[in-house]
């Protein structure tokens, strides 16, 4: 087929480290997160151009739960102009029926590109090749293959078919219209594991700040106030299932893409690095959408930190409206529960409690089988 070229193989990946910052401030803690991983060094010659992938399907401003915040890629930019990097670009194509100029502008990217003199790089205009990539033909934009060097900036949040968009998924943002219409059709998950054997996922900076609950177009999002930073874009994207709940084996392009060699989904083989702890946001709550205000009503909050109280927004959306209603009473969450007794409680702040899960915060897969055994006391 004309235009086919052979796969290049992925970098053996040896770092198994997951950074993860929490607070309220993008920018910082992308910059943070970039200094802690020793990016430039990961680079290495400052010549080389710099490709930066955020999550810019529709045309709605982060705080939405669906974008990737621009403050994040302004840190990174300023974290790689100060190292002296200056081959700099934004690379994005919205999904099919929304133009990504007009993402560009309501997400606050045009703007940040004339601030920073970074380039703007609209992958719906873009040619594109067909590529074998190990087994499957698929095409991909001429830009995404032309940098040195790929910086992956999804967005963690739900989705309504594969359950979890983050890093993987991220780069369909980098294959034109029609391509995108075939993954469709070839059920996802496959396509979405083989493009990965191509596209580079140099470095991994996962925005956690308030992804959706469980559909890509947001609506509903979850505050977290976290961000997470990696070098294997598969294991990265196990630590994302996990934080909505989902085990690897639960979202299927996981494990095809670990048998590719794109990555590792074996979460205990991970180093988890926390660069600052959780605490209860400074700053205002997000105006809740009425799926995230419907769970809340299960909720007895008192200065929950935003990473613990998502965790159990997570979980309890895992569960089924019956499942819910068999819980024994709210579940008290929060900095304000130190040292009292209660009943039920999530979060290492409700020990006291008479039956509570630990953790600071705790994962949203152990709060799930928690609450599924106060669901059902007998099953266990």
């Amino acid at each position: 087929m004309e235009g086919m070229e052979h796969p290049v193989q992925p970098e053996k990946r040896t770092t198994r480290e997951i950074l993860v910052i929490y607070g309220d401030n993008p920018e910082a803690m992308a910059f943070r997160l970039a200094k802690a991983a020793g990016l430039a060094e990961r680079i290495g010659d400052p010549h080389k151009s710099v490709g930066l992938k955020p999550n810019l399907v529709l045309a709605r401003p982060a705080s939405e739960g669906a974008t990737t915040h621009p403050e994040i890629v302004r840190g990174l930019i300023r974290y790689l102009q100060e190292q002296g990097f200056t081959r700099l670009s934004i690379l994005e194509g919205a999904w099919v029926g929304e133009r990504t100029e007009e993402a560009f502008v309501r997400c606050g990217y045009r703007k940040l590109a004339a601030d920073t003199g970074v380039v703007l790089r609209d992958t719906q205009r873009d040619r594109s090749r067909t590529y074998d990539c190990q087994g499957m033909d698929l095409a991909i934009c001429d830009s995404a293959l032309a940098v040195d060097f790929m910086i992956n900036l999804p967005v963690l949040k739900g989705h309504c078919q594969t359950l979890l968009t983050c890093a993987l998924k991220n780069n369909k943002g980098l294959i034109p219209n029609q391509e995108k219409r075939r993954f469709h059709t070839l059920g996802l998950h496959k396509p979405i594991a083989h493009l990965n054997t191509r596209l580079r996922n140099d470095f991994i900076l996962v925005d956690g700040i308030c992804g959706d609950l469980d559909f890509e177009e947001g609506g509903n999002p979850v505050p977290a106030g976290r961000m997470a930073a990696a070098f294997d874009p598969v294991l990265i994207d196990a630590w994302a299932a996990a934080q909505l709940g989902y085990t690897p084996g639960q979202i299927p392009y996981l494990g095809m893409a670990e048998q590719l060699g794109v990555g590792t989904a074996d979460l205990s083989c991970a180093t988890i690095r926390e660069l600052s702890a959780p605490a209860p946001a400074a700053g205002p709550r997000f105006q809740p959408g009425l799926k995230v205000k419907g769970l809340a009503a299960f909720i007895q909050e008192d200065q929950a930190c935003s990473a613990c109280y998502a965790a159990l927004i997570f979980a309890l959306s895992r569960m089924s409206e019956g499942e819910r209603r068999r819980l024994p009473g709210l579940i008290g969450i929060g900095q304000g529960f130190k040292g009292k007794r209660g009943n039920l409680g999530a979060g290492n702040c409700t020990r006291g409690f008479t039956a509570s899960v630990p953790g600071c915060p705790p994962g949203a897969v152990e709060v799930l089988d928690f609450l599924r055994k106060q669901a059902y006391p007998g099953s266990a």
